[in-house]
């Protein structure tokens, strides 16, 4: 009676714990959301969002750098997607389970957790230097495409390996290839997942500041980006621009800045979990 009544304690003290601890990062969040909300949501408008930048704060925008963040956005998208799902369908539906196999899926595995400088210097390396890109909207969207790159195919597997074993032996006992079988049973029936995964993804790609400063991305543009060849800027390294400056004007500028990213997370978050939970009803 006294060890369980010892071990009762402890999940209790432990569930407790764990409330705080959730309490307290909740509590933490809306302060910080309330500080950047009251110093930046009266300078959101119009205007705002169509300027371009200018070293007098009233007269600063977001445009070039929200320009170049769709930019990049868009390109990251393109590059990552093919390349990211057409692997997680070879390593799961097609490659062999050996060693070769085994070390790939952990080394991939591995990727996801690696800081996102260390991509920086790899896309410095490889894309702006050795393929000659210089700071482009190439080269930043090449860079990212690499940072995301794990975490779509992990995830694509993972929605991959959730589709019922009995919609592929249906499949293939109809006499389709392993092909067809991929392409028009597993691939429709994980569409949620995978949608998933890459929106979320994404939303690490739009946030990031480290890979693109090291391959040369600029502080102030004073022109939004044309071509997939151009310099750009994205808002991450606006807001850290304006933070450094010493007048309050760009401290609300940072503010406004940092609510319009906010809201193009959350809503890219939103349609992941909406995606996700459509797709897990239409399979129960």
């Amino acid at each position: 009676m006294n060890n369980i009544r010892k071990n009762r304690l402890k999940d209790q003290a432990f569930k407790i714990w764990g409330i705080f601890c959730t309490l307290l990062g909740l509590v933490l969040l809306a302060v910080f959301i309330g500080n950047i909300l009251v110093d930046g949501i009266m300078r959101i408008d119009w205007e705002f969002v169509m300027n371009l930048p200018s070293r007098k704060p009233e007269k600063a925008g977001i445009y070039t750098a929200l320009m170049g963040s769709i930019w990049v956005l868009l390109l990251t998208t393109l590059i990552a997607l093919p390349v990211g799902i057409a692997a997680a369908i070879y390593l799961e539906e097609y490659s062999k389970k050996n060693k070769l196999s085994t070390i790939l899926e952990v080394n991939i595995s591995n990727l996801a957790g690696v800081p996102s400088i260390i991509y920086g210097l790899l896309g410095l390396e490889v894309f702006v230097r050795i393929l000659e890109m210089g700071a482009s909207v190439l080269a930043g969207s090449f860079t990212l495409a690499l940072l995301i790159l794990p975490i779509v195919i992990v995830s694509t597997r993972e929605a991959l390996k959730a589709v019922p074993k009995s919609i592929r032996d249906a499949s293939f006992a109809m006499g389709a290839s392993k092909w067809q079988t991929v392409y028009h049973q597993l691939l429709p029936a994980s569409f949620g997942g995978i949608l998933t995964g890459i929106i979320l993804a994404l939303s690490r790609a739009v946030g990031e500041t480290a890979p693109l400063i090291v391959i040369g991305a600029l502080a102030y543009v004073p022109f939004a980006p044309s071509s997939a060849m151009d310099e750009f800027s994205v808002l991450p390294i606006q807001i850290f621009n304006w933070i450094t400056r010493p007048q309050h004007g760009f401290v609300e500028n940072a503010a406004a800045a940092i609510i319009i990213l906010l809201l193009i997370t959350f809503v890219m978050n939103g349609i992941a979990v909406y995606f996700r939970n459509k797709w897990q009803k239409k399979f129960k």
